[in-house]
Formats: structure tokens, sequence, C-alpha cells
């Protein structure tokens, strides 16, 4: 099976593709999608958009994660994220990929196994899980792979207990 994590942002939209192969969590492509702060709104919306659209392509995921959007207190950087979380939806409805939205708590403890856990203890454990030999940079990317592990988790576990086993 085979998972897109999605760190949605405008500036900076991390992703991490990430393969189960029975136990075993395999990294299988990251990065992330820049924009120019020069560039309007629309157009960085559209690079996102873009650039998540030709992961999907490339990879064809079974399904995509991406964290819900947390309460913030800056509402320009809310604005923001919410914005790129639209884009980035779109392009996975638009190739009928299934979407679980866990939350940043959610994807804390699937990684870590503490949902208050830090960004260096997430990021740590990102590396270790996936075997990297070093840590997946800016945090987005590593955001974005512990969405796609935790997606994994998550998916397989709905998908067993809708088995009835």
């Amino acid at each position: 099976m085979l998972a897109l994590g999605i760190d949605p942002g405008t500036a900076i939209c991390g992703y991490g593709v990430v393969r189960l192969d029975g136990s075993a969590l395999k990294p299988v492509d990251f990065g992330a999608v820049l924009t120019s702060p020069a560039s309007s709104t629309a157009d960085r919306l559209l690079e996102v958009h873009r650039g998540i659209e030709k992961v999907i392509q490339q990879y064809k995921p079974d399904v995509m994660g991406i964290e819900q959007l947390f309460f913030n207190k800056n509402v320009r950087t809310a604005m923001a994220v919410g914005q790129a979380r639209g884009v980035v939806l779109l392009a996975a409805a638009a190739a009928g990929l299934p979407v679980l939205e866990p939350t940043p708590l959610q994807v804390k403890q699937s990684v870590v196994g503490y949902g208050k856990a830090t960004k260096d203890q997430v990021t740590y454990m990102v590396q270790r899980l996936l075997a990297l030999r070093e840590a997946p940079r800016p945090d987005d990317v590593a955001d974005a792979l512990a969405v796609a592990v935790c997606t994994l988790h998550t998916y397989n576990l709905r998908n067993w207990q809708e088995s009835g086993l």
C-alpha cells in the first residue's frame, strides 16, 4: 500500500510518499513544493496544486493523508494553510484519491507514541522508522512523512476492522 502524506502550506507544502510492505515502512519520495513570496496568492496556490497533482500522477498512491488544520492564533497563517489544504484536497478529489485527515495529535501518537511530542521528536522518529540516513528537512517534509506513516496505520486499521477479522 502506498500513502501520500501532506503538510500543507503556501510557502512550503511538504509531501512524503511511503510504502507499507507487510509491516515494513519504505520511503519512496519526499520533498516540498516551494513558492515565491513575490508571487500572488493565486499563483502560489496554483503552484502548490500543480506540484501535488504531479506527485499524485507520478506515484498513484492508494490513499492521501493531510493534517487537519489546528487552531492557530495567527489568522493569516491559518488562512494560508486553509487555502493550501483546499487546493491539495482538490487535487486528491480530481484523482479520485481517498483522503484521511488526522489531527496533529493523532500523527504524533502514531509516529512517536505521545500526542504532545515536539517537532524534533517527530523528525527523529520519522528518520528511524523510515531508515533515513539524514533527518528530512525542512520540518514540513518530516511532518508530511509522519502524516503518511499515520495514514498507512489508520487506513490499514480501518480496512482490517471493516473486513470483520
